[in-house]
């Protein structure tokens, strides 16, 4: 098998990838000068003119287009084999950046079931930190919670809030019929009262919104709920679990903050275990449904 010099294939590689010396240099820790000799080299052994120098950077000759994407797929094929390889030695390991609200009532749950399915991977979970990117958070996923973020971003669960109690609590201050008879019962608050007093707007509900405990946290929150302690706005698709064992009640379908969700997005550059995690992670949503 006759082929050029290795190294001046993988400088010609990231230099038709990115059509830039510069920046294939900056991958590959080499200056741009340096790239250029190896192209001109890889260009001496074929005979072939394979970039065309320009005052204001280079282009891809129809022979360097195809050679690059040979090589592309080639050295693709080359570096999965090695991420299989040495994974097999050394274990696979992915990492995700998640809110331990989605950890303790969604996540958790579910996850002896992916351990299962791949015993293999190992999965770190990390607080975000206030991370809206993987790349910022240092980990190959991320689940946030808000408005569609950009990037490579899909939705895995519905954001949407009801006002939701432990049925103990119904039991002993029941019952709710309207929206109005809340202004009489203990409503629980996640970090201020504003979702409240949306919430009983939009129902025509006037007067003071009632002056309930503030939880900074949402696991705070649902604890509080779940013991019986009063009403709280809950993410429907997060407490799904607790809604199918009967320890929590959903009061009203009318949701607010119907607009949001927890996304979950991907890095750049995923590797194959990040990718397997991702298709399940979404999996397990589809099958839990909105």
């Amino acid at each position: 098998m006759k082929l050029p010099p290795p190294s001046t294939l993988r400088a010609f590689e990231a230099a038709a990838r990115r059509e830039s010396f510069l920046q294939a240099g900056k991958e590959l820790g080499m200056t741009a000068a340096a790239i250029s000799q190896h192209v001109k080299a890889l260009e001496d052994w074929l005979e072939l003119t394979l970039f065309e120098r320009r005052a204001r950077g280079v282009r891809l000759t129809a022979e360097g287009r195809e050679l690059g994407a040979a090589c592309s797929e080639g050295l693709g094929h080359i570096s999965r084999a090695v991420e299989r390889l040495t994974a097999r030695r050394n274990g696979l390991r992915v990492s995700l950046a998640c809110k331990p609200s989605v950890v303790n009532h969604w996540l958790g749950p579910r996850l002896p079931r992916f351990r299962a399915a791949h015993p293999e991977i190992q999965v770190s979970v990390v607080y975000p930190l206030g991370a809206l990117t993987p790349e910022e958070a240092g980990t190959d996923l991320l689940i946030r919670h808000g408005t569609r973020p950009p990037g490579r971003a899909e939705a895995i669960l519905s954001a949407a809030t009801r006002p939701t109690c432990a049925p103990a609590y119904l039991e002993k201050h029941g019952p709710i019929t309207s929206a109005a008879d809340l202004q009489n019962h203990h409503l629980l608050h996640d970090a201020t009262e504003a979702a409240w007093q949306s919430w009983l707007a939009r129902h025509d509900v006037d007067g003071q919104t009632p002056a309930g405990p503030l939880y900074a946290d949402f696991n705070l929150l649902v604890s509080s709920v779940l013991s019986g302690l009063g009403i709280g706005l809950c993410p429907t698709a997060l407490i799904a679990d607790h809604l199918a064992a009967g320890s929590l009640t959903v009061l009203f379908e009318d949701a607010a903050d119907a607009d949001k969700a927890y996304w979950l997005l991907s890095g750049a550059d995923m590797h194959e275990p990040a990718a397997i995690l991702r298709n399940w992670l979404l999996a397990e949503a589809a099958e839990q449904g909105p």
